[in-house]
């Protein structure tokens, strides 16, 4: 995706700012809570998973993180339809996770449980003012798709202009962009009706993004992102530098 690919022109890279900002892109990444492993993803297209992501601010993030492992160790196993998830906390203290069921239905059996009340009753304390909810049925992956062995995660939030152009665009062979960008394990976009869209990139490590983002791009492929990235509006980033995972063993 155009997310995943460097574009200079756009953004700062580390040669101008080793650490930027959760909501800079910081041209390692251009341009992200569902990390989905290469079982799931094999080659690229739309697979039939439901993603919910969940977002707020975190008051303790070891707390937190300690809470999600408790879910998957006593409230995940029973969850008939779970899949698994990517979780993270941001610099400034902004959570965000994707979370895989098998279905919509899945994921409403899933809520309507009371140990899940009691679990999230407990959690809910752990974030400062609102948590929201986004769901998306249309999920797109890349390459690996992802790895719960990654070493740092990007999710990229925003909204294409042409929801059926950037299907399209995605549903391409992914070859040139191994080849360029060996560090990226792969990506999951969960796409919205709207065109609102969330991506998780799964890296082997920050520093080999950062790395990465200094090759020189094929003219054509970097013309081919820099064309997708203009179609893109409200872009916000989120930089996972000790992101979690859970998956159904």
């Amino acid at each position: 995706m155009a997310a995943t690919i460097p574009c200079d022109a756009h953004q700062p890279g580390p040669r101008d700012d080793p650490r930027p900002g959760d909501n800079e892109p910081g041209s390692a990444y251009l341009r992200p809570m569902a990390n989905l492993s290469g079982r799931w993803a094999v080659g690229t297209g739309v697979t039939r998973v439901f993603i919910q992501i969940i977002q707020g601010t975190c008051r303790d993030a070891e707390a937190l993180r300690r809470q999600t492992e408790m879910w998957r160790e006593e409230v995940g196993p029973k969850a008939q339809g779970w899949l698994g998830g990517t979780f993270g906390v941001t610099d400034d203290s902004r959570f965000i996770g994707v979370v895989r069921f098998e279905s919509a239905e899945a994921a409403e059996r899933n809520s309507a449980r009371p140990e899940q009340g009691a679990w999230w009753a407990v959690a809910e304390k752990l974030f400062e003012g609102e948590v929201t909810f986004r769901n998306s049925d249309e999920v797109i992956l890349y390459l690996d798709g992802g790895s719960d062995d990654a070493g740092f995660v990007q999710v990229i939030q925003g909204q294409v202009a042409d929801p059926e152009g950037f299907r399209r665009f995605m549903n391409q062979p992914m070859d040139r962009l191994r080849d360029a960008r060996p560090e990226i394990i792969g990506g999951s976009i969960a796409l919205e009706p709207d065109g609102r869209f969330t991506e998780t990139v799964a890296f082997v490590s920050e520093e080999a993004a950062r790395v990465g983002e200094t090759r020189e791009m094929p003219e054509e492929l970097q013309q081919a992102w820099e064309n997708q990235v203009a179609e893109m509006r409200d872009i916000n980033y989120l930089n996972l530098r000790r992101p979690w995972f859970a998956s159904r063993e």
